[in-house]
């Protein structure tokens, strides 16, 4: 079985000798192939995590292994098999955009140009126009840009559509699914718009407070987390609780539940117990995140 390309060990992250781990107690494979999303609340340690990951940061304790090797320790060939765009894209002000992209290109022999053309065209890049004054969506497109030229194994992406307008997010989703057409190209990417993992993750990873929530097939999780509308025969009482509920409202004999771990047989336990008419509903990703961040 082949190694996994990012492989989490116990993984801590602390900024502060006396504060409170970012990360704590990581543990995560991810195998090639894999398009996973990456989600959680503002300060839950989705960037941390890259950053130890691109040997940005060094772990407090545990490690992180990038395609073999050591995150602290990337070999310059591991490095050349990877693409990163962070959340702030930064990039040489004083040089027009083609100048850029030429400059990059320039360290990697496998740099495809047919694709930065073409995505420089959909994305309507002006080549002739210094990096310094371009808008923040314009930066973004190009940081993009950068990470797929040389066609990585890997690639991270940091908030990546956060600076984007709805056409140049679409055609960026357009390219993601092209780049992992390839079912040894694996693409690790944070964002807070849902709808756009749902479109192209088929693994999800779900950071709460330094640790994962929920890490598997994006089916899965929908398949385990449905919202229940229980109406009894008569009002349901203050004690009135579900095995494995995520959130419970009552309003007399009418209850509505999120449940983790759903199974049919809670369904028909809740229809004979409470002589009730129970429906179970499907539940959209932002949806699911939102109940598990309730809970």
């Amino acid at each position: 079985m082949p190694s996994p390309v990012i492989q989490g060990n116990n993984l801590h992250k602390r900024f502060n000798e006396h504060g409170k781990d970012v990360l704590d107690g990581i543990n995560l494979a991810i195998p090639s192939g894999t398009v996973l999303g990456l989600l959680g609340q503002n300060g839950c340690g989705k960037s941390t995590l890259l950053k130890c990951s691109l040997g940005l940061l060094r772990p407090t304790r545990g490690s992180v292994t990038v395609l073999g090797d050591d995150a602290w320790d990337l070999s310059a060939g591991v490095k050349a098999r990877i693409g990163y765009v962070p959340q702030e894209a930064v990039s040489y002000p004083w040089m027009k955009v083609r100048q850029v992209i030429a400059y990059t290109a320039a360290f990697y022999p496998t740099w495809n140009h047919r694709l930065v053309d073409e995505l420089c065209r959909r994305w309507r890049l002006p080549l002739e126009e210094r990096v310094g004054p371009l808008s923040v969506g314009q930066l973004q497109s190009l940081a993009i840009v950068l990470a797929l030229g040389h066609e990585p194994d890997l690639l991270i992406l940091d908030e990546p559509v956060a600076s984007l307008d709805p056409a140049a997010r679409r055609e960026f989703l357009r390219t993601i699914l092209e780049v992992v057409e390839s079912p040894d190209r694996t693409v690790l990417f944070s964002t807070h718009i849902t709808s756009d993992l749902e479109r192209v993750a088929n693994r999800v990873a779900i950071l709460k407070e330094g640790r994962i929530a929920y890490y598997g097939e994006l089916d899965e999780l929908k398949d385990r987390v449905k919202r229940l509308r229980i109406a009894a025969s008569h009002d349901l009482p203050r004690t009135f609780a579900v095995p494995g509920s995520l959130r419970c409202e009552i309003a007399g004999a009418i209850a509505t539940v999120s449940v983790d771990d759903f199974d049919e047989r809670l369904v028909d336990d809740m229809r004979s117990r409470w002589n009730a008419d129970v429906s179970v509903h499907d539940l959209n990703l932002e949806e699911i995140f939102v109940e598990m961040h309730t809970a």
